[in-house]
């Protein structure tokens, strides 16, 4: 289905919505929407690290990596312990 077709359908389904039920569909798309500009605001911000370590040795960069597993496998190794379980 072509954009503008999507865009005509989905302002037909809320000319139909009761009036008592309209600030609810406002506050769906709206936060949708302010969704989505964060996804994006995120995107970018992660994106300015991508290829930071592209110059770093490999001999280095493998033992940046095993340090950060092992740093992992301490931080979440009590996790089992501290959970609580509902019978």
């Amino acid at each position: 289905m072509k954009t503008f077709e999507l865009h005509d359908k989905v302002m037909e389904e809320i000319r139909l919505i009761p009036e008592n039920r309209l600030s609810e569909i406002y506050n769906l798309i709206h936060f949708f929407r302010l969704g989505l500009e964060t996804d994006r605001k995120n995107t970018k911000k992660t994106m300015r690290f991508a290829g930071c370590w592209q110059d770093m040795p490999d001999r280095e960069f493998r033992e940046f990596s095993e340090e950060i597993s092992q740093r992992r496998r301490q931080a979440f190794s009590g996790r089992k312990s501290r959970e609580t379980f509902a019978d």
